[in-house]
């Protein structure tokens, strides 16, 4: 943003001191609601515990949070869930949180940390999620800037990383809460029983005079994006954001509201994800769905046994997640006998052309997609635990092409949402049965998108409008004034595209543009996409060369994680060895391949990088050098964001030496 334009924006917010302002950076603040004309946008605000005390008069005696304890499923009824967020909520009071100050929560998804959410905003205070993998210094971070009060933590674990800060540094904290197990008596330290005891002691009254007051234009949750270069920034969301997006979502995805059918939600993912909290928090509280929560391990291992227990009728997988489960469904299929084979090979032909034919408007079922359905595409549902499931969707970042038309042809479409922290999650969804791959859908019903500096491709920069945009990055005008114009425009950094029916499609993001040295702008993901569809040993892999005279690559290889901490391990995974097995290669190790630089391996990625380079638009855009990396990325590694989103800022900083060889 220009500075003329930073200082129109300025002069704009800062005239009107009378009142509210579309944006604003103090945690106190009130902002002027987005409210359309017209339907749609223009619902009557709602405040979360008005959400909530909603939720309560139609759901109450329904299932809302369902978790594991010895084995077997627990509940809590909607009733129960208000009532455990009320007293959670006093307790809360009783340990001093004051009006819009932070309650952190860290740990993993668990009624727990979500009775601490609602019942943080009930009490008044912020809700400010915390990722379970944060550093020491991220964590003191976040508790300072959020002025947290109160910080609920799962485990030993976490807490003796919130004890190794140095407690003159925490000066807003007053008390730690330990959901699992009970810590040992300490000054300000409760278990969780203890903590939602002293909730007896503080009136209702007390209580409900907080709720009366609250605002739907004032701030409710705090969701902390992770820097790439500095400190993470707090986006701001209020209650309006929160109660008129997931209505928004509920609608545009045609969610089925209880009692007519309850959905069930699997909440896995991290919850400081505000994709996830969306859809495991918000939209069942709109709609009455039960959520269960997945055990913690579920990303090192345990999702799909999960997933077949609960058997979720809407399920949000990042990419990761989904190429995973591709990987998955390979290695059973390896197995198959030959007859097995063949008709699962038929089967994939069949789907794959059904849904070509309905994107193109041709709604004719043919005989053989039945046949396909009842012998392999409802097989391949069951085994993934998604039999029961109408809504696939993923979000966080792009998936491949390769991934989509894999299962696609498996009769799993997977839809394929955009948006950030600050539009609350979403902002385009498709719609029911208005599927169109690569696509991100359509704006939510009631938001509006537009493209600045359009090239000669008619891609520009998206931009978005609606009541799902945040209120501002706390106390950080200057980052606000830099992504929110005068008119209130959301200016997104992404690139992308609108096609003549109004679907809209990314094509990468301006700050992981790579310009060469001769100028050209190369995005990265479409090639590192095509070199993984290529390539079925590669994992990961990142396209390198800004300001470079040619282009280069860190690759990965595919191998087993440890199923206690997820760390990637030295031994290649079941379909990497059969690919080696295949080209006559005895190796079993990532090692084995890296310090001998098999020739057979190495031999057939050179040709699959020289398939790539084909298929590139331009001699800028083709790989010239590469180079296998002895470990895969990982969460633990630093490489992977919480969401197994690729990190390249750090990927960029971690293997500068390697990246500095290529031009030598």
């Amino acid at each position: 943003m220009s500075q003329e334009k930073r200082a129109r924006s300025h002069e704009v917010n800062m005239s009107e001191t009378e009142g509210p302002r579309l944006w604003t950076t103090h945690r106190d603040g009130e902002v002027i609601l987005r409210l359309s004309k017209r339907q749609p946008g223009h619902e009557p605000p709602l405040t979360i515990p008005q959400l909530f005390q909603e939720s309560v008069n139609r759901f109450g005696a329904y299932p809302a949070l369902a978790w594991k304890s010895s084995r077997k499923w627990q509940t809590l009824t909607f009733t129960q869930y208000y009532e455990a967020c009320r007293r959670a909520g006093r307790a809360l009071i009783k340990l001093g949180l004051q009006r819009f100050h932070g309650v952190g929560i860290l740990g993993f998804n668990s009624k727990e940390w979500l009775i601490a959410a609602l019942g943080a905003i009930l009490a008044g205070g912020l809700c400010v999620g915390i990722y379970a993998t944060s550093s020491a210094d991220a964590c003191q971070y976040v508790i300072t800037h959020a002025k947290v009060n109160v910080l609920v933590v799962e485990n030993d674990e976490q807490l003796r990383k919130i004890l190794s800060i140095p407690q003159s540094s925490l000066e807003t904290l007053k008390a730690i809460i330990l959901y699992k197990p009970a810590p040992k008596l300490a000054n300000n330290l409760y278990s969780w029983d203890d903590f939602m005891e002293l909730g007896n002691s503080v009136p209702d009254a007390q209580l409900d005079q907080i709720i009366k007051s609250q605002k739907a234009n004032q701030c409710a949750v705090l969701v902390y994006t992770s820097g790439t270069t500095g400190d993470p920034t707090a986006v701001m969301l209020s209650h309006d954001n929160i109660t008129w997006t997931s209505g928004a979502v509920v609608q545009d995805l045609g969610l089925p509201i209880a009692p007519g059918k309850q959905e069930r939600v699997l909440s896995y993912l991290p919850l400081s994800h505000i994709a996830t909290q969306m859809m495991d928090v918000w939209v069942p509280l709109k709609i009455g769905s039960l959520t269960h929560f997945a055990h913690p391990d579920a990303l090192k291992g345990t999702l799909i046994s999960t997933l077949k227990e609960v058997k979720p009728t809407t399920f949000l997988g990042v990419p990761r997640i989904w190429e995973k489960l591709q990987e998955n469904i390979k290695g059973s299929v390896s197995h198959f006998s030959g007859l097995k084979k063949k008709m699962f090979i038929w089967a994939k032909s069949t789907g794959l052309n059904v849904h070509t034919n309905q994107m193109l408007g041709k709604t004719t079922v043919p005989m053989n997609y039945r046949m396909a359905n009842k012998f392999v595409f409802s097989k391949i549902r069951s085994s993934l635990g998604l039999d029961h499931c109408h809504s696939f969707l993923s979000g966080a970042a792009p998936l491949s092409q390769d991934t989509l038309e894999f299962f696609l042809s498996l009769d799993i479409p997977i839809c394929e949402s955009y948006g950030l922290s600050e539009s609350s999650g979403p902002h385009s969804v498709f719609r029911c049965k208005d599927y169109r791959a690569l696509s991100c859908g359509k704006p939510l019903t009631g938001c509006k998108s537009m493209l600045l500096q359009e090239n000669q491709e008619s891609i520009g920069e998206v931009c978005m409008w609606g009541r799902h945009i945040f209120m501002g990055y706390l106390e950080e005008e200057e980052a606000t004034m830099e992504v929110m114009d005068e008119e209130g425009w959301l200016h997104t950094g992404d690139l992308g595209f609108v096609d003549s029916q109004g679907y809209l499609y990314i094509t990468g993001r301006i700050k992981e543009l790579l310009i060469t040295a001769g100028g050209e702008n190369v995005v990265p993901f479409p090639i590192e996409s095509l070199v993984k569809q290529k390539i079925p040993i590669i994992s990961n892999a990142v396209l390198v060369g800004d300001k470079a005279i040619f282009l280069s690559m860190l690759l990965t290889l595919k191998c087993e994680t440890n199923q206690r901490s997820g760390e990637p391990l030295d031994k290649l995974s079941g379909q990497a060895i059969e690919f080696c097995r295949a080209l006559g290669s005895q190796a079993s190790t990532v090692s084995e391949i890296v310090n001998s630089k098999d020739p057979l391996v190495y031999a057939a990625i050179q040709q699959g990088i020289d398939a790539v380079n084909q298929e590139a638009t331009s001699s800028a855009q083709r790989i010239r050098k590469w180079i296998i990396l002895g470990k895969d990325f990982s969460i633990h590694g630093g490489e992977l964001g919480p969401t197994t989103k690729m990190r390249r800022f750090f990927i960029t900083q971690k293997y500068k030496s390697q990246i500095e060889s290529f031009y030598l």
